[in-house]
């Protein structure tokens, strides 16, 4: 099983220093490390790591301003020396799945790096079954519209006309949805 590999940005290098060492001992990859934000922005868009840690205060762009940028791609674990709940708030508006207070232990880092990763998977798996709901969705209306202006313009009943788009599909080797499309676009000219 290969490594989890995670971006590290932090302005303190001492910060960074520990940080990977914790990380290399708990047996993760770091990929990169950076001391700004935008260099953590860079870092993430070329190595597409499985987490980044990014502290609250850093140059150029802030840890929550990255997250708010990568949350689609990558869970974030945000480290901060402030529990401020107005700084909580904001991090979970910019989709952060972890949160840390410094100082904090090897444990605390990896428990907060598996929590967000599995916050991640579920949050993405629910965004696929949302859109896949959409897409069936979008699909059986596009297919009652067909149904429709076939029974409407050619004396079909429903089962009829359902039929005669299932066999055109397995005949064409192409989707349901794209006959019910070429039907709807031929129907309504």
């Amino acid at each position: 099983m290969s490594k989890i590999r995670v971006v590290v940005a932090d302005d303190e290098s001492i910060i960074r220093m520990d940080l990977t060492e914790v990380l290399k001992a708990a047996d993760y990859d770091v990929v990169g490390q950076a001391a700004d934000g935008q260099a953590a922005l860079a870092l993430i868009n070329e190595h597409a790591p499985d987490v980044a840690i990014l502290d609250v205060k850093m140059p150029l762009l802030d840890g929550i301003e990255v997250a708010r940028a990568v949350r689609e791609r990558v869970p974030v674990v945000l480290l901060t020396a402030f529990g401020q709940s107005e700084i909580v708030a904001q991090a979970t508006e910019a989709g952060v799945m972890g949160y840390l207070v410094k100082p904090f232990s090897e444990s605390e880092i990896v428990a907060a790096i598996e929590v967000a990763r599995g916050r991640f998977a579920d949050l993405r798996a629910l965004t696929d079954d949302r859109d896949g709901l959409a897409l069936t969705l979008e699909t059986r209306k596009i297919l009652d519209r067909a149904k429709g202006l076939m029974q409407q313009k050619m004396n079909m009943t429903e089962p009829d006309a359902f039929r005669w788009i299932q066999k055109a599909a397995m005949d064409r080797r192409v989707s349901v949805r794209e006959v019910a499309e070429s039907i709807i676009s031929e129907l309504t000219r």
